[in-house]
C-alpha cells in the first residue's frame, strides 16, 4: 500500500480509503464488516471513511465495533455531517446545534475521542456559513477533530470555506467528490482550485458503483443481489451509469485492463490514482477478496498512452459538465 499527503496537511493516508456507505448495518452484518476492516488493515488501508447519516447512524457503530482494540493512532477515521439522523427539525444541515450534537454521537458510535477528518457532507444554504466554520473551528480547537473537509461543494463555495476556515486557525484540507473514467465534473474547476488552495480529493464511487467492473454487460440479465437489478432480474436503466452506449463502451476497457495486468475494478481504481490531486480513492467492499483486488491498484503507474486509450474507448460517455452534479442543482 503506498500513502499521500492529505491536501496540503502533514497527514498521510492510504491511497486507497475502506468506506461503508451502503455497506455496514445495511448489505452485510457485523461480523462481515469486522472480516473486512481487518483484511483492510491487514492489506496496508490504514483510512476508513463513514457517515453520521448512513445506514440511520448503524455504519457509524459497526465501524466503531470492528476497530475495537485497534491502535488509534494506527489509523485515520474520517465521518461526515449534513444528512439527516433524526425526525427532528434541527437533525440534520450544518447549524451549530447540529453540528456539535453530531459530532458527540459519531465519536460516541466509532468508539474514539476524535476524528482525523470531520467532512460536511453537502453545503447547507439555510445556515450561515460563518456559523458552520465557527463551529468547526470550535471543534477543532476543543481536540474532537484534526482537520475539516467538504463534500460536493462547488468552486465559490470551497473558496469561501478556506478563507473562513484560515481566519478561525483550522485546516480545511479535502473534498470528498464522486470521480471516476466516466464522470469527471471536478477536472475542469475544483481540482485545478484546490491545487491552487491546497486541496486534495478523497474521491467516492471510484468504480462508478460497480459499472467499472464490467459486470453489467449490454443487454444481459442483471447480477444477482446487484443494486441495479429488478424485482424481475432486468438491469434498471433509470440510471445515467445504466445507458447502453455506456455499457457498451465499457465492455471496451476490458482489454485495456488486461493489458495493465488488473481487473477491470483494480484497473478503474488505478486509473483515478493516476490525478496526482487525488489523496485517496474510497472503495466499498463486502468480502474481503473485493478489497484484495482494489488493493492491487495502489502504487500502480498507468503509461500516458493506455490512458489516451481509455479516452478513446469512452468517448462520448464521460460526463465532465460541473452543472450535472445533483448537490449543485439544490443551489437557491
Amino acid at each position: 500500500m503506498e500513502y499521500r499527503k492529505l491536501g496540503n496537511s502533514g497527514m498521510y493516508v492510504s491511497e486507497i480509503a475502506y468506506g461503508n456507505w451502503v455497506t455496514h448495518g445495511e448489505q452485510i452484518d457485523q461480523a462481515a464488516a469486522t472480516s473486512c476492516v481487518r483484511a483492510a488493515l491487514d492489506l496496508g488501508i490504514t483510512t476508513f471513511d463513514t457517515a453520521d447519516a448512513y445506514a440511520g447512524t448503524r455504519a457509524e457503530t459497526a465501524l466503531g465495533e470492528a476497530l475495537d482494540g485497534v491502535r488509534r493512532e494506527s489509523v485515520e477515521i474520517f465521518t461526515k455531517v449534513y444528512f439527516p439522523t433524526g425526525e427532528g427539525k434541527n437533525d440534520r444541515g450544518l447549524s451549530r446545534k447540529h453540528i456539535m450534537e453530531s459530532i458527540n454521537g459519531s465519536l460516541r458510535r466509532l468508539r474514539t475521542d476524535y476524528v482525523d477528518l470531520y467532512q460536511a457532507h453537502r453545503y447547507d444554504y439555510e445556515t450561515p456559513l460563518e456559523e458552520t466554520m465557527q463551529a468547526f473551528a470550535d471543534i477543532v480547537h476543543s481536540g474532537k477533530a484534526h482537520y475539516i473537509g467538504v463534500s460536493e461543494w462547488t468552486p465559490d463555495e470551497i473558496r469561501a470555506g478556506v478563507a473562513l476556515a484560515k481566519e478561525l486557525g483550522i485546516q480545511l484540507v479535502s473534498n470528498q467528490p464522486q470521480y471516476n473514467m466516466l464522470w469527471r465534473v471536478i477536472e475542469p474547476e475544483v481540482v485545478p482550485l484546490s491545487e491552487e488552495l491546497g486541496l486534495g480529493q478523497i474521491v467516492w464511487s471510484p468504480i462508478a458503483q460497480g459499472v467499472l467492473t464490467g459486470k453489467y454487460a449490454p443487454g444481459a440479465a442483471a447480477p444477482a443481489s446487484s443494486r441495479f437489478s429488478t424485482p424481475e432480474g432486468a438491469v434498471k436503466a433509470d440510471h445515467r451509469y445504466l445507458q447502453p452506449a455506456v455499457l457498451e463502451a465499457v465492455q471496451g476497457l476490458r482489454p485495456l485492463a488486461d493489458e495493465a495486468g488488473l481487473s477491470m475494478a483494480a484497473f478503474a481504481v488505478a486509473w483515478v490514482l493516476q490525478n496526482p490531486n487525488i489523496s485517496a480513492a474510497i472503495v466499498g467492499a463486502s468480502r474481503p477478496e473485493q478489497l484484495k483486488d482494489n488493493a492491487t491498484a495502489s502504487g500502480v503507474v498507468l503509461d500516458p498512452a493506455l490512458l489516451a486509450r481509455v479516452d478513446e474507448v469512452l468517448g462520448g460517455v464521460v460526463e465532465r459538465d460541473p452543472a450535472k452534479v445533483e448537490s449543485f442543482l439544490k443551489r437557491p
